[in-house]
């Protein structure tokens, strides 16, 4: 089954402009001249090893977007009552399709992953609100887990009578045992004075620091200790790793579309195992559909650009032009990330913050200790020197031991600071090289942190 193949394609609507013939034709893989052309639109001079914040889009989608704006625009109402119901069906088929849900029922399409966490955390706060959950019963949550989630949970849950457990993880990390020893514990404190933990939210890849975290062990273990739902956040994972929803087994699942499989800022779908209390899930945003599903409650907000959602056939097919797919690109960028990240802690006399196999498509590499990253406000510090003055865009995290800790040390003192460093098809080897030797030229300029507060 050719899972782009749609039932409309706004090409057939650019008045016999045939310049954007599929590429399905093509009897050859995409070239790196090709992919040079797919993304020349990124400003010349940065080296851009950021891809896991924002995501990239290629030029062959943004015109498919470019596209479906005009269609909409031309004649709006006939393509709200005739067309576009009927293509964001068509898109959330194809990501049914792609993370293996039993049903398309299950699938909506929200704007991103903070909309998402809205919608579940909004039902989980009137559960308190509406007296089925007990005051102080408890969310759990991972202490790294995305700023928005956690205002999501101080809007609905806490407001609402809700506890919440917050589970430190260990970085730099060595096992997927580490995690679930924290975890463990973490369950454990939220059962405390006989409460119930309600809802457990796990990320599939932690934000900063990044890790792939063992989210089907930890789901198994929450259906094993009677956690009534739990919510994966995975914000980064569809096209950075393996997505089986069925497989990983949470009530709620969620993945931005713009970060790793190439759409248009911004969109994300929203898994909901079909269960009792799946009518009762709400779009935050109230408009005509309210009460029809959440799916199609999130397919009308109100008058608003959809494009983003519309082009995901188009994407499919862009991701088809990779040898080995979705899947090949994946790899390919997981080998290479792990790759440069092991040539820079080298060069840096450090180490990766985990393992290779619990790196994604980006990878955290120690920077060292002579650049002294002693807090957040270090990390963003070194970050705008780094863009400003060397054209590297490359987010830095601080991980300063917390007490009883050793942390990781190199030759000249303890580790705090760390490059999250991503890999997506643009990127080349430059691209690091240029990284390498901008912290190296600063460490011989006995450049520290304390001295780019002053700047």
């Amino acid at each position: 089954m050719d899972l782009s193949a749609g039932p409309e394609d706004p090409r057939a609507a650019t008045n016999g402009d045939d310049s954007h013939v599929s590429k399905k034709l093509k009897l050859s893989f995409i070239t790196e001249s090709e992919i040079r052309e797919e993304f020349a639109h990124h400003q010349p001079g940065i080296a851009r090893i950021n891809n896991g914040s924002f995501g990239s889009c290629p030029a062959s989608i943004i015109a498919a977007q470019k596209r479906w704006q005009l269609r909409f625009l031309r004649q709006p109402d006939d393509f709200f009552f005739n067309h576009l119901q009927r293509q964001i069906l068509h898109s959330r088929t194809i990501i049914k399709d792609l993370v293996n849900a039993d049903h398309v029922d299950e699938v909506s399409i929200v704007d991103n992953a903070t909309t998402a966490a809205a919608i579940v955390l909004q039902h989980v706060g009137w559960a308190f609100a509406e007296g089925r959950f007990q005051k102080g019963d408890a969310v759990v949550m991972l202490h790294c887990a995305f700023q928005a989630v956690k205002k999501s949970i101080e809007a609905y849950v806490t407001r609402a009578g809700g506890s919440v457990i917050v589970v430190h993880l260990p970085f730099p990390v060595n096992s997927n045992d580490e995690i679930i020893a924290e975890f463990r514990k973490g369950l454990a404190r939220g059962r405390a004075n006989g409460k119930k933990v309600r809802l457990a939210i796990i990320d599939h890849i932690t934000s900063m620091p990044c890790v792939v975290i063992p989210a089907r062990e930890l789901v198994k273990i929450c259906r094993e200790e009677g956690v009534e739902r739990v919510f994966v956040d995975a914000a980064h994972a569809i096209g950075n790793v393996h997505v089986d929803v069925k497989e990983i087994g949470a009530d709620f699942y969620v993945s931005n579309l713009h970060k790793w499989f190439f759409c248009p800022p911004s969109v994300a779908f929203l898994y909901c195992r079909k269960s009792p209390v799946s009518p009762d899930l709400h779009h935050p945003v109230v408009s005509h559909e309210y009460g029809n599903g959440l799916a199609i409650e999130s397919a009308w907000i109100g008058t608003r650009d959809y494009s983003s959602q519309l082009v995901i056939p188009e994407v499919l097919e862009f991701t088809s032009r990779f040898e080995g797919g979705l899947e090949g690109i994946r790899n390919r960028n997981h080998e290479k990330v792990v790759e440069m990240g092991q040539m820079l802690a080298k060069a840096w006399g450090t180490s990766l913050g985990s393992p290779p196999e619990m790196c994604p498509s980006m990878a955290m590499v120690g920077l060292p200790s002579r650049l002294r990253v002693l807090c957040d406000d270090d990390a963003l510090n070194l970050r705008s020197h780094l863009r400003d003055k060397f054209g590297l865009e490359v987010p830095i995290h601080c991980q300063v031991p917390r007490d009883g800790e050793l942390g990781v040390m190199d030759g000249d003192g303890c580790v705090t600071g760390y490059a999250r460093i991503s890999h997506q098809v643009y990127n080349t080897l430059d691209d690091y090289v240029r990284l390498r030797d901008a912290i190296t030229q600063l460490l011989q300029d006995g450049v520290t942190c304390e001295m780019l507060r002053r700047v």
